[in-house]
C-alpha cells in the first residue's frame, strides 16, 4: 500500500515506482518526508544508482598490474611509473546538452574535471566523443554549434587543453546528441585522495560556489527519455563558471598537498545529497549537516531545493578538527565560499537539519548503495535479421572515381573536423606533443622521459549491427590507435550510451556490449577502471545507436617512439598490415552512397589483433617505420589519403593494389586489425621477415611520392589520378561548408 499523504502522482513525478517507494518506507520504518522522498529519488535514479546496468557491469574486468583504483571512486587510477599515477574517467552530459547545448556541454566538462582533481590529480588534458544528427536540420546544427562552443569555452577558460576526440554524425542522434567528455590528470602515487568521510567528529566543510536553484532534479531528468515537451526541462540544466572552477581546483590541490584533507567529493549529480551520503557510505560512517550554514545565492531555499540542487563548482571535504581553520583560510584566500556545515558521526546516518530541526534522517548505506538492482528482460532486437541481410554484389561501384573520392573525403564522418578543434585550445600548459587529428593524442610528462597516449573510439554502425562484435572492435581500435602512435595500452574507461533500459531490446544490446568489452579487454590486457552508463537516450520512442565509447590510456616509453599518421618522406614504401578480409557491410561507403546501414561487419579476431599490435609496437620501437595510421572507417583508400593529406602540400601517394575483389570493395571495404604504414626502402625486408616470424600479414601496396598527386592502379589498370590539392580543399573545409549551407537554407526558409 502507498501511504495516502504522498500521492502516487508525486511518487511517479520523482521517477520512483510504487514498489521502490514501499521499499523506502521499509528502510525508514515510516513514510518519508518530502525532502527524504527527493533525496531517495535522485540517489535511486538510473543516472546515480545504475540499477539497470549494475548486474551486467560486474562482468567487466577491473583488475590489472597497473590498476591502483578501479570502479567505485570518482575516477580510475593507474600506475605509470616514476612514482606517478594517471587519473582518468569519461562521463556523459547527453540530456542537458539536448536541452541547453552550451551549458549542457560546458558543465559536462566542469564535472569531469572535478572528478579528476577530487582524487588529488592535476588535470592535464580533455578529450570528447560527440555524436550529432545531420546538420542540414537547423535543430541539429544549433546543438552542434552550442555543444562545441560549450566544450571549448569551459576548457579554454580553465586552462586545460582539449587535445582530441571523435565526432560522429548519424540520423540516429537527431534530437539525441551524445556529449561524452574524457579527462586525464597526473598525481603522485602517495597523494591519492578518496571520497570517504572518515574520523568520527571530523568537520565537514562545504567549499566553492554558492548553492542556487539550478540543476534541481538534473539526475532524475537524465534518467528519462525525451518527448516534444523536453525543452521545458531547461531549469534542470546547470550553469557553469570555469573561472571559479579554476580557483576551486587550485585551492583543493593546495589543501590536499598540505596534508589537510581526510576525504573529498565533488557535488556532481544529486549535489549535496550525493556527496554526503556516498562519503559516509564508503567510510561506514554518518554525516550530519545543518543547511542554514550552506552558502546560498538565493533567498528562501527549502531543504528539498538545497539538497537536490546541482549548482556547479562545489565540493565537500572532511578534515581533522585541528586543521579546520587552515582549510577555511586556504579557500577564503582563493576567494571562495567555505563553511563548516556539519560533522562526521558514528551512526551511519545522513542527518539533515534546517534551523535546528531534523528534515531528513536516512541510513547512508541503503541510500547510496541499496537501490534496487534490476535484471531487466532482454530480447534480441527485431530489426537485426533485416538489417544484417546484405548483398555486397548489389552495391554498385562508383562511375567517376575522382568524384567518388571527393564525396567520401568530404562526408561528415570522414572530413577533417578542424572547425571543431580550432575552437579548442589544445596547446595550453605546453604538454601537448600530438594533438587533434591524430590516431591518439600524446602528452608530455614534464621532467620525465615517458609520455602518455590517449584515445577515444567507437563505431556506432558496427554496434547497431552486432553489439558484441562492435564493442570488441571499439576496444581493439582504441588500443590500435595507441600502438599506431608509438605507445602501449594500459587501461580503459567507458561511456555506455543506450536507449531506454525498460525496452528488452535495449537491454539485450547492453548485455551483448558488456560481453564484447569484457572479451576484448581481457584479451588485450586493458582493464576497465570505471566509467559511466547513460540510458534513456531516446526521443518519442526512437533511440540512439548502441554507442559504447572507449577511452584508452597508454604509455609511450620515449619521445622518439612517437609515430605520426602523416607520411614523412618521398620514396618510402607504403604497406598494409593486417588481414585481407574486408566488407562493405556497415561501411562508410555504404551509408554515404546508398544511405544504408546493414550487413555483418568483419569481426575482429582478438588473438590476431594482439599479434598485430605486438608486431607494430616492436617495429615502432625499432625505428623501422616512419608513419602508422589505423585503417578503419572508409577503408584502405581513405586511410592512405588521410596520411597524404596530413602531409599536405609536400607529398602524394601511388597505390598499387592487386585483389580478386571489385575495386570499390577492396578500396572502401572495412575490416579490423589493419594499419597503413610507411617505411624506408632499406627497412622493408626486415619488416617482412619479422611479420612472417610473428604470423601476421604485411604487404607493400604503394609508395609515397613527391608528385603531390594521388594515383591508384588496381589490377594493373589506372582508376584514379588526381591532384592532392583538389582533395585537400574539400576534406579540410567540408564541415564548414556543410554548416554554411545549412545556415543559408535556414535563412532562405525564413524569408519564404
Amino acid at each position: 500500500m502507498i501511504p495516502t499523504d504522498i500521492s502516487p502522482e508525486t511518487i511517479s513525478q520523482h521517477g520512483l515506482t510504487p514498489e521502490e517507494y514501499q521499499r523506502i518506507c521499509e528502510i525508514l520504518g515510516r513514510q518519508p518526508t518530502f525532502t527524504e522522498l527527493g533525496i531517495f529519488s535522485v540517489m535511486w535514479s538510473e543516472h546515480c544508482s545504475y540499477k539497470s546496468s549494475k548486474i551486467h557491469l560486474r562482468r567487466l574486468p577491473h583488475q590489472g598490474p597497473c590498476v591502483v583504483q578501479g570502479p567505485g571512486e570518482n575516477a580510475g587510477v593507474v600506475d605509470i611509473g616514476d612514482g606517478l599515477v594517471a587519473v582518468f574517467k569519461i562521463e556523459s552530459h547527453n540530456h542537458p546538452s539536448f536541452i541547453e547545448p552550451y551549458q549542457g556541454a560546458a558543465t559536462g566538462v566542469g564535472g569531469i574535471i572535478r572528478d579528476i582533481f577530487t582524487m588529488g590529480a592535476r588535470p592535464i588534458a580533455l578529450m570528447d566523443a560527440l555524436h550529432f544528427g545531420f546538420i542540414d536540420d537547423p535543430k541539429n546544427r544549433m546543438i552542434l554549434e552550442g555543444v562545441v562552443a560549450g566544450v571549448g569555452g569551459y576548457g579554454n577558460c580553465i586552462g586545460i587543453p582539449t587535445v582530441g576526440g571523435q565526432t560522429v554524425f548519424s540520423r540516429h542522434y537527431a534530437n539525441n546528441p551524445l556529449v561524452n567528455v574524457f579527462c586525464l590528470g597526473i598525481a603522485r602515487r602517495d597523494q591519492i585522495f578518496y571520497g570517504r568521510a572518515t574520523g568520527v567528529g571530523n568537520p565537514v566543510i562545504y567549499v566553492g560556489a554558492r548553492t542556487g536553484r539550478d540543476g534541481i532534479h538534473g539526475a532524475t531528468m537524465a534518467s528519462e527519455e525525451f518527448d516534444e515537451r523536453s525543452e521545458e526541462k531547461r531549469p534542470t540544466v546547470q550553469v557553469g563558471d570555469p573561472f571559479l572552477e579554476k580557483l576551486l581546483l587550485e585551492a583543493c590541490l593546495e589543501a590536499m598537498h598540505s596534508g589537510l584533507v581526510v576525504g573529498i567529493q565533488d557535488m556532481g549529480a544529486a549535489g549535496l545529497t550525493c556527496s554526503t551520503c556516498e562519503m559516509g557510505s564508503r567510510a561506514g560512517t554518518g554525516v550530519e549537516i545543518e543547511l542554514d550554514r550552506v552558502p546560498q545565492r538565493e533567498a528562501g531555499m527549502t531543504a528539498y531545493e538545497i539538497m537536490l540542487s546541482e549548482s556547479q563548482e562545489r565540493m565537500l571535504l572532511v578534515t581533522r578538527e585541528e586543521n579546520e581553520p587552515k582549510v577555511l583560510e586556504i579557500f577564503t584566500r582563493w576567494g571562495l565560499d567555505a563553511a563548516t556545515i556539519g560533522r562526521v558521526t558514528g551512526d551511519g546516518m545522513l542527518r539533515v537539519l534546517q534551523s535546528g530541526t531534523i528534515v531528513a534522517e536516512v541510513p547512508n548505506r541503503p541510500l547510496a548503495d541499496g537501490a534496487p538492482v534490476y535484471n531487466r528482460p532482454m530480447k534480441r532486437p527485431a530489426y537485426l535479421d533485416e538489417a544484417r541481410a546484405f548483398g555486397a554484389d548489389l552495391v554498385a561501384p562508383p562511375r567517376d572515381w575522382e568524384q567518388a573520392v571527393i564525396r567520401m573525403m568530404s562526408s561528415p564522418n570522414l572530413c577533417r573536423k578542424r572547425w571543431i578543434w580550432e575552437q579548442y585550445d589544445h596547446m595550453v600548459r605546453t604538454n601537448t606533443l600530438v594533438g587533434p587529428g591524430a590516431d591518439a593524442s600524446i602528452l608530455r610528462l614534464k621532467g620525465k622521459e615517458r609520455r602518455l597516449a590517449i584515445s577515444t573510439d567507437c563505431n556506432p554502425r558496427y554496434c547497431y549491427l552486432d553489439p558484441a562484435a562492435g564493442a570488441r572492435a571499439a576496444v581493439a581500435e582504441a588500443c590500435r590507435n595507441i600502438v599506431c602512435s608509438g605507445g602501449t595500452p594500459l587501461a580503459a574507461t567507458n561511456c555506455l550510451n543506450f536507449a531506454s533500459p525498460e525496452n528488452p531490446e535495449t537491454m539485450w544490446q547492453f548485455s551483448q556490449t558488456v560481453d564484447g568489452i569484457r572479451e576484448a579487454c581481457q584479451a588485450l590486457g586493458t582493464p576497465i577502471t570505471g566509467g559511466n552508463v547513460s540510458f534513456y537516450n531516446e526521443t518519442n520512442g526512437i533511440g540512439v545507436y548502441p554507442t559504447p565509447v572507449i577511452g584508452m590510456v597508454g604509455i609511450v616509453e620515449r619521445e622518439s617512439h612517437i609515430t605520426p599518421a602523416a607520411f614523412r618522406e618521398a620514396g618510402d614504401v607504403v604497406l598494409l598490415l593486417g588481414p585481407e578480409e574486408v566488407s562493405l557491410a556497415g561501411s562508410e561507403y555504404l551509408e554515404v552512397f546508398h544511405n544504408r546501414v546493414e550487413g555483418v561487419p568483419v569481426p575482429v579476431r582478438l588473438e590476431l589483433e594482439k599479434r598485430i599490435e605486438s608486431f607494430l609496437g616492436n617495429a615502432v620501437r625499432e625505428g623501422w617505420v616512419r608513419s602508422a595510421h589505423d585503417c578503419s572507417e572508409g577503408g584502405l583508400l581513405v586511410t592512405a589519403l588521410e596520411s597524404a593529406l596530413l602531409a599536405y602540400p609536400r607529398l602524394g601517394i601511388e597505390l598499387r593494389i592487386s585483389s580478386p575483389l571489385m575495386p570499390h570493395q577492396a578500396l572502401f571495404g572495412e575490416g579490423p586489425s589493419r594499419v597503413v604504414l610507411s617505411a624506408p626502402e632499406q627497412n622493408l625486408q626486415k619488416l617482412l621477415d619479422r611479420a612472417r616470424e610473428m604470423g601476421v600479414l604485411l604487404r607493400p601496396c604503394g609508395r609515397v611520392t613527391s608528385l603531390k598527386e594521388v594515383r591508384v592502379v588496381y589490377n594493373d589498370a589506372d582508376i584514379l589520378s588526381v591532384q592532392v590539392a583538389a582533395i585537400f580543399e574539400t576534406w579540410d573545409r567540408a564541415l564548414e561548408s556543410w554548416l554554411q549551407a545549412a545556415r543559408m537554407n535556414e535563412t532562405t526558409d525564413e524569408h519564404r
